[in-house]
């Protein structure tokens, strides 16, 4: 898989998925440490990237933009080391990679992660 990480995310993390055989790259290693999250989802999209984050604003940029790539991986821990974050994951890859591949955005939390698949529809009628 091919990931974009987002400058909240630890370099360490992106070597970890390169070690495990996926193509990461990190803003900072391209000098776009500035990029708006809007381009970043840009460039997830042409670069066919998964984006990874901690920016709960993505969310919203994808409901917006109703695009049905990328996908992206929102981490929403309390501890948001390398430590907390990296089998969170793994797991995530392991668990939901076809949706990662078909277009997903995936909240992930201490205890649970959720999954809506992209393009993200407006809600349809009363919710009961």
């Amino acid at each position: 898989m091919r990931f974009l990480a987002d400058m909240g995310v630890s370099m360490s993390t992106v070597l970890m998925l390169r070690d495990r055989g996926h193509e990461a790259i990190h803003l900072r290693e391209e000098k776009l440490h500035r990029l708006s999250d809007s381009d970043i989802l840009k460039k997830g999209r042409e670069e066919n990237r998964i984006v990874i984050t901690f920016d709960l604003d993505f969310g919203d940029l994808l409901a917006i933009g109703n695009h049905a790539i990328p996908s992206v991986i929102i981490f929403r821990l309390h501890n948001q080391t390398p430590a907390s974050v990296q089998p969170k994951l793994i797991e995530i890859i392991t668990d939901r990679g076809r949706d990662l591949l078909d277009g997903a955005l995936i909240v992930v939390e201490d205890t649970r992660y959720r999954v809506r698949k992209l393009p993200i529809e407006p809600s349809q009628g009363k919710e009961n």
